[in-house]
Formats: structure tokens, C-alpha cells, sequence
């Protein structure tokens, strides 16, 4: 197990590297000078703008910049964004909203998910499959964005059941609808997931089995059928908690959350690059993890995977 968590590891560097390095290059690449865009409309010596330039290293080669700031990353220094901030300082003060939000939109993934795929594997060809199929297809098709300004309308402004901005009422109560939004492709996805596995496995040969020894199908779906179904599902749902905290720009925005995602969204409008490549590097970091874990989870629960 030791050999395949190393290998495991290994393989996690190259991705690391090649998503830092190319965040960092379409964040620096972009046009314009980020030290000027600073000042607004007011004039800037040349020789403080050298020096600024100088202290972030952009006068030098893009990939030099990447080089001076990886050899911080290894260090554990996120650098510094242009007003003289430490990165990891304005990460810190707004990674417990960001979680919170992740950690809410993988229940509802976890628990709606689940719960509507079996209830349309069990009813199959009946209105209640049809509904979830096509309920499921619609919220693929529809964007998170008017998916969540659809909600913030309708369950908060006119009907009054969440609140609609900022933090009001804490935990649970003002993450739960910007943690709906956010789930809601993950749900459609776990749902459809979960009924194709669940119906390819009520047609396996051990369930014919089971129902001959004369076991009930309550008993075989529950303690047999439904556990073999839900491994694909949870590698799904252990890789989707590091993208849900990577998705949560766009509904952190909407929501007014002052979380991780909604500092990506201000750094981006302000040419913070510094910021941007820092955060997004946390959430790469985290991704990265939560794949790791999944990998390691499915050689505990297969064998064969380890010895690939």
C-alpha cells in the first residue's frame, strides 16, 4: 500500500506543476501593467514603477517570474499581492466561508444525489423515472449563474425561505440555498449516476441469486445491490468536494459570500495577479488531495486497483 500511495504521490507533482505554471502564464500574459492599473488615472514616477516591477519581478521572462514564484510556493510563501500583502493572510480570512459552502453543496450532492437515483432505479419506466431524468437533464442544460439568480428570485426574495445576501443567520441557515445552487449539477450527476449503476447491478447475476435463496429484495438492495452501486458514485463525490471549492466563484458572487471564490472574482477586476495565482494554487492543491484520497480509498476498497 505504501508502494501505490508513492506512486500515487508522484503522479499528483506533474499535474501540480503544469496547472501552476499555466494559471501563472495566462494570469501575467494579459495586457497592460498591473503596477500603472494600481494608480488609476494618476501619474507614476518611472523610477517607482522600475522599482515595483523590479520587486515583483515582471520586468523579467514569464517564465522566470514562474521560477521565483514556485521556489516561494516550496517554501510555503503564496507571495505578495501589490499593496504589500501576504497571499496566504487574505486566504486565510476567507477559507472557512468558502468550506463551509463546499462542505454544504456535497451534502445536498450526497444526500439528494442518492436518494433521487434510487428512487428512479426502483421505479423504472414509471412518471417518477421520467420526472428524474428529465428534471436532471434540465439542470445540466441550465448555467449555475441562472440557476442561481433564479433561486435568489423565487425560494428567497419572493417566497422569503432562505436569505438572499451575505452571511444573515450563519451556518446552516445562509448557506443553504447558495449551497443548492451550487450542487445542483452535482446532484443531477449523482442522481443519473447512481440509477444507471443501480439498475445495471439489479441485473447482475447474484441478485437472480439472492431472490432464489429467498431473500427479500428490501434485504438484497439495501445490504447487496445498493453498496456495489455506489462505487462509482463515491469517487465521483470524493473527487466533486475539490471541485465544488474550486466552483464556488460565480455563486459566491451571486450570494455575496465573502468567501475564496469571491476574492478570485474582485482580484481578476482589479489585475491583482499575485492574488489570483495564489488562490487558485490552493485550490489546485486541494483538488489534487481530494484525488489522492479517492485513489487511495479505491485501492482499500479494490485490491486489483493497487497492484495495477
Amino acid at each position: 500500500m505504501g508502494r501505490y500511495l508513492a506512486r500515487r504521490l508522484l503522479y499528483a507533482v506533474p499535474v501540480l506543476l503544469a496547472t501552476t505554471f499555466l494559471i501563472h502564464t495566462l494570469v501575467f500574459v494579459l495586457p497592460g501593467d498591473p503596477i500603472q492599473g494600481l494608480a488609476g488615472d494618476r501619474p507614476v514616477p518611472p523610477a517607482v514603477l522600475a522599482e515595483l516591477r523590479s520587486r515583483y519581478h515582471l520586468d523579467e521572462p514569464l517564465f522566470a517570474q514562474y521560477l521565483h514564484y514556485l521556489r516561494g510556493l516550496l517554501t510555503g510563501d503564496l507571495g505578495r499581492t501589490f499593496t504589500g500583502q501576504p497571499v496566504a493572510d487574505t486566504i486565510a480570512g476567507r477559507w472557512q466561508v468558502t468550506l463551509r459552502l463546499g462542505l454544504t453543496a456535497w451534502f445536498f450532492e450526497a444526500a439528494l444525489g442518492i436518494g433521487f437515483g434510487v428512487w428512479a432505479a426502483l421505479r423504472k419506466g414509471r412518471w417518477v423515472d421520467s420526472a428524474v431524468l428529465a428534471g436532471t437533464t434540465l439542470v445540466i442544460a441550465v448555467p449555475v449563474y441562472v440557476v442561481g439568480y433564479l433561486a435568489q428570485l423565487l425560494l428567497g426574495v419572493r417566497l422569503g425561505w432562505f436569505p438572499v445576501s451575505g452571511e444573515d443567520g450563519g451556518w446552516p441557515t445562509a448557506y443553504l440555498l447558495p449551497g443548492l445552487v451550487l450542487a445542483s449539477f452535482g446532484v443531477a450527476y449523482v442522481a443519473r449516476l447512481t440509477r444507471a449503476s443501480l439498475l445495471e447491478n439489479l441485473r447482475a447475476d447474484y441478485v437472480r441469486t439472492a431472490g432464489a435463496k429467498g431473500l427479500s429484495r428490501r434485504r438484497i438492495i439495501v445490504l447487496h445491490t445498493l453498496r456495489n452501486s455506489l462505487l462509482p458514485v463515491a469517487t465521483f463525490l470524493g473527487v466533486e468536494l475539490g471541485s465544488l471549492m474550486a466552483g464556488a466563484v460565480v455563486t459566491e458572487y451571486i450570494f455575496n459570500l465573502p468567501g475564496i471564490g469571491q476574492q478570485v472574482f474582485q482580484a481578476i477586476q482589479l489585475r491583482e495577479g499575485p492574488t489570483v495565482v495564489g488562490v487558485t494554487t490552493v485550490l489546485v492543491l486541494v483538488f489534487c488531495l481530494a484525488n489522492l484520497l479517492v485513489d487511495v480509498l479505491y485501492g482499500l476498497l479494490d485490491p486489483r486497483i493497487r497492484h495495477d
